[in-house]
């Protein structure tokens, strides 16, 4: 079975938005994971909370409030206008979209790694003159690289499958912001759109096999360690 030159540029976009996602999520996810393993604050359990708020929001809700804070009239409109960026019914929105459904499965992975690094090696490397900085660089992510290799894939994973929050933020604009899903709805709401719908469907369920095998092998190899 053939994917026709549409459902290429398709799932090549589909692939970029993923890739864009991982990348846009694994920083934040990092210095969070971090804080939240590390550190005892006030408010500690509404912050985390709120960043696996996306996990249990319905995605068109997420995809709203999206809209509400980075659309043309949103909170951050003006400001984004004023500096050429625009979100909303873009590419880049379709990422924005997929990196925050994604985020809390990304930020529990790297929080789950980094609690199981004793924090006594960071010491140890403080007390041989290394900055808190350098210590975590040179010691506590390496040893939590597998975690973030974990959340990555799963992150990857699920912008492959995000809809709601994307065509609600970023639209269903051919060549521009249609992902996999959005094409595959589309192809169900046309007559005999079945047989085009079924490429792309196994497509999606190989690239969503694949990632979910690398992260479940990863982790096994991280709790192996």
């Amino acid at each position: 079975m053939l994917l026709s030159p549409e459902q290429w540029q398709i799932l090549a976009l589909s692939l970029r938005v993923a890739f864009c996602c991982v990348l846009l999520s694994l920083v934040p996810a990092v210095l969070l994971g971090w804080v939240l393993a590390r550190r005892e604050f006030p408010f500690k359990i509404a912050l985390d909370g709120l960043c696996h708020l996306p996990l249990v929001l319905p995605p068109v809700v997420t995809g709203y409030l999206l809209l509400l804070i980075f659309g043309r009239r949103g909170f951050f409109g003006p400001l984004l206008d004023a500096i050429g960026l625009q979100l909303a019914f873009d590419w880049k929105g379709a990422v924005l979209a997929s990196a925050v459904v994604g985020f809390p499965l990304m930020l529990r992975s790297v929080r789950l790694s980094i609690e199981g690094v004793d924090p006594r090696l960071e010491r140890v490397a403080r007390t041989l003159g290394a900055s808190p900085l350098r210590a975590f660089l040179t010691v506590t992510l390496p040893l939590a690289a597998p975690g973030l290799l974990v959340g990555s894939l799963l992150t990857f994973a699920r912008s492959l499958g995000e809809f709601g929050a994307t065509i609600t933020f970023a639209a269903n604009i051919a060549g521009q912001t249609r992902t996999i899903p959005a094409a595959i709805y589309t192809y169900l709401n046309q007559p005999g759109g079945d047989d085009r719908a079924w490429g792309l469907v196994l497509v999606s369920v190989a690239l969503s096999l694949l990632a979910l095998i690398a992260s479940e092998w990863s982790a096994r190899r991280l709790r192996s360690r």
